[in-house]
């Protein structure tokens, strides 16, 4: 049996399913619950974004503040100005200079604040830095008060972050504080040389000083030899007058033999030629101690000349030992042909700084031994002085060449000896002055000088 009810129903369309209450509040609830959750995030974003912000224009702030103390702090004036020649930003110097405002300068015509011979110049400048990466140039500058004012500028390209030029920075200084400054540099300079040859004259003092004492000795042999040689040629005189007298008197024979051999006729003019070579050889020795002392001492009035090296060694050693009670013992390896084209004073004051140099180290030593070399170099000469002394301690080589450094006890040395002859081998003479420890004792300075000075 058929329920025509139940088969009917089964043809309609069913109604939609209805879940229950419960399930329905459950899925609203999650609904809601990621909407906060977004919110929460979207919150938070902004939150950061906000601290981001604030950071940011606090950094943009202090780097605006710092800018802006550089730009009060800077001496020189700067200005700024856009590729339409409009001024865009100033410093204090530049309003200090002018006697203006900054807001009397922003936005104005950068060749404005310029005199009238100096603005197409000016006007072209925006443009000009185009083609130099740095434009130095002078124009005039015209404060407020009408007034130009001379300026030396530098003109740099303001470039945009693509590199596209957006406008000229421009720096610059007054030329009157260039010119100061200018003179206070050369008034330093010139202080700095006199002092300089305060102090090579204080060194040729102390080391002619220290030769005196040979000097006088060495001069006063020659001149005693003259001095002797005049009293007899002053006799000899006296007595060839006496006979030249009896001679004219018309003596006769037998009293001319009798004054002749009274007299010594015979043995005076032998002795005549002897005494004359004898007193020309003292005067000959005299005006040579005369001249190496003028050499020495004015070294700056001389000229570049051919010098044997050799002899300029021989000269200065001996200057050195006339001032010594004990006399080292001396090797000597000289090339007498050995000459070079250079100034003879200066060399001779070098070697006799270093010559006495080399016996103050070995003070006190018993068997003291100097060794002196000139030999050709390749194109130049090097000339070697070494003792046999305790050495130079190896703290003391990179100093040894400064001035008033010295070893030696306070009262026996300047300390500018090395200084000096260091000054004159590099800047006078051309060549170069070294110092070492020989590997078998003692010290060992090297003089290397070019075959001609000025030429290496």
């Amino acid at each position: 049996m058929v329920d025509f009810e139940h088969s009917g129903s089964a043809g309609r369309a069913q109604p939609p399913r209805q879940l229950p209450v419960p399930v329905q509040l459950a899925l609203s609830e999650d609904a809601w619950i990621d909407v906060i959750q977004r919110m929460d995030e979207v919150y938070a974003d902004l939150v950061r974004y906000q601290v981001d912000l604030e950071d940011k224009n606090v950094a943009l702030e202090d780097a605006q503040r710092f800018i802006e103390s550089v730009l009060s702090a800077m001496s020189d004036v700067l200005l700024v100005a856009g590729v339409d020649g409009r001024i865009q930003q100033v410093n204090n110097a530049l309003l200090r200079l002018l006697g203006t405002t900054r807001e009397a300068l922003i936005g104005r015509r950068l060749a404005d604040l310029f005199g009238s011979a100096s603005i197409d110049v000016a006007t072209g400048l925006p443009l000009a830095v185009r083609h130099a990466a740095i434009l130095d140039c002078e124009l005039e500058l015209v404060t407020d008060a009408g007034v130009a004012v001379p300026i030396a500028l530098n003109c740099t390209a303001r470039l945009d972050s693509d590199g596209t030029l957006s406008g000229v920075v421009i720096t610059g200084r007054p030329l009157g504080e260039l010119r100061q400054a200018y003179s206070a540099l050369r008034d330093a300079h010139d202080k700095l040389k006199t002092a300089q040859q305060q102090l090579l004259q204080s060194e040729k003092m102390a080391s002619l000083g220290r030769l005196v004492a040979g000097v006088a000795h060495e001069l006063n042999n020659p001149i005693s030899f003259v001095f002797a040689n005049m009293h007899s040629l002053r006799r000899y005189g006296t007595r060839l007058q006496t006979y030249l007298n009896a001679l004219h008197s018309g003596a006769d024979s037998a009293a001319l033999a009798q004054a002749r051999h009274t007299l010594r006729i015979d043995e005076t003019l032998a002795d005549l030629d002897p005494l004359i070579d004898g007193s020309l050889e003292g005067a000959q020795r005299v005006s040579e101690i005369v001249q190496n002392l003028r050499r020495y001492a004015t070294p700056q009035r001389q000229s570049a000349d051919a010098v044997a090296l050799g002899k300029v060694v021989r000269s200065s050693l001996s200057w050195v030992e006339r001032g010594l009670r004990r006399k080292p013992r001396v090797s000597l390896a000289l090339d007498d042909a050995l000459e070079v084209w250079n100034y003879e004073g200066h060399l001779q004051q070098i070697l006799i700084n270093l010559i006495q140099n080399a016996v103050d180290a070995m003070d006190g030593i018993d068997d003291a031994h100097l060794e002196i070399s000139a030999q050709a170099d390749g194109g130049g000469a090097c000339v070697c002085v070494r003792d046999h002394g305790p050495g130079i301690a190896e703290a003391d080589l990179i100093r040894i060449f400064d001035p008033f450094f010295t070893t030696e006890e306070v009262g026996k040395g300047t300390g500018l000896g090395l200084y000096v002859s260091y000054g004159l081998a590099t800047e006078q003479c051309g060549g170069s002055l070294q110092a070492r420890n020989h590997p078998q004792g003692g010290a060992e300075f090297t003089l290397n000088l070019p075959q001609r000075v000025g030429h290496v």
